[in-house]
């Protein structure tokens, strides 16, 4: 990602994100939702809800291949919106954000 497009990260208060200072290193700055305050980072809890749609709660994320995560996160990227008028996040990004081209549809499976 382009330096210019990446400067800050806001996470919410999970364990996973305890070793956020390391995006410091990259010039990035990070912050965290209070607790108990997810309208703080609405993108983040529509993201969790998507993405509960594949994997529940209690999942163990140690048992997920690199080839799921990695279809999960094309399938996330390639699902079109209705606040994007109807575009995928990839569409927006490739198009509107860096000016280019790219491929639009998922062409991941979930294994």
């Amino acid at each position: 990602m382009p330096p210019p497009m990446r400067q800050t990260v806001t996470f919410d208060n999970g364990s996973e994100f305890s070793c956020h200072f390391h995006l410091h290193n990259l010039a990035l700055t990070t912050f965290f939702c209070d607790t108990h305050s997810p309208w703080q980072k609405g993108g983040i809890e529509n993201a969790i809800g998507r993405i509960r749609r594949f994997l529940p709660r209690n999942t163990d994320l140690a048992t997920i291949s690199d080839q799921q995560f990695n279809a999960l996160i094309a399938i996330y990227n390639h699902t079109p919106r209705k606040c994007l008028d109807f575009q995928t996040p990839a569409e927006v990004f490739c198009q509107q954000l860096l000016h280019f081209e790219c491929e639009s549809t998922c062409q991941l499976a979930l294994a």
